[in-house]
């Protein structure tokens, strides 16, 4: 019970950590402590497994209704779970891989070509203090007329209004929240 405190404790130190770090931050970090991304996706799994749904479940099912050949970035995938749940090709990109389907990368320098992405996805994954150069690459990578989808929790954001703002200015639509 007490392993389990402090790994909790960990957990929280690590998310607080991410928020208030720029992305390459986030990678160096990782980098230099490997345990702390299992830690943190073991205390991550723990806190959403508590919720009544699990955003990543309704993305899945949005993403099943739309035709399989769009492609799909996925920022900050974790566990690739978008991308073995659905039959589009989905390039999965995290700063450590959970799995042998993740891409290392930087969510502010993706490897992948201008407008060649149908959606893209953060689920849980808007963390840093650059979040305007992270989105902005999520813009360079979608084609004209494509889809960002963002879950998050409001909690992140000190005033979502402002956030939604921001993403018009980034030349976002909000089609619905």
């Amino acid at each position: 019970r007490m392993e389990e405190r402090l790994l909790a404790a960990r957990f929280r130190y690590i998310n607080q950590q991410l928020y208030t770090s720029t992305s390459r931050e986030a990678a160096q970090l990782f980098q230099s402590d490997p345990e702390a991304f299992e830690i943190y996706h073991r205390g991550f799994a723990q806190q959403v497994g508590r919720w009544p749904e699990n955003p990543v479940h309704r993305i899945i099912r949005y993403l099943r209704r739309r035709p399989a050949s769009l492609v799909v970035a996925d920022f900050g995938c974790g566990d690739c779970k978008i991308a073995s749940s659905i039959k589009n090709k989905v390039h999965s990109f995290d700063v450590v891989p959970l799995s042998p389907l993740v891409t290392i990368c930087d969510m502010a320098k993706v490897p992948l070509a201008d407008e060649s992405v149908d959606i893209a996805v953060f689920c849980l994954a808007l963390m840093g203090t650059n979040l305007q150069e992270i989105l902005e690459e999520a813009n360079r990578v979608l084609k004209q007329g494509g889809t960002l989808m963002v879950a998050e929790v409001a909690s992140r954001f000190e005033d979502t209004r402002a956030f939604v703002n921001a993403m018009a200015q980034l030349g976002f639509k909000s089609v619905s929240k």
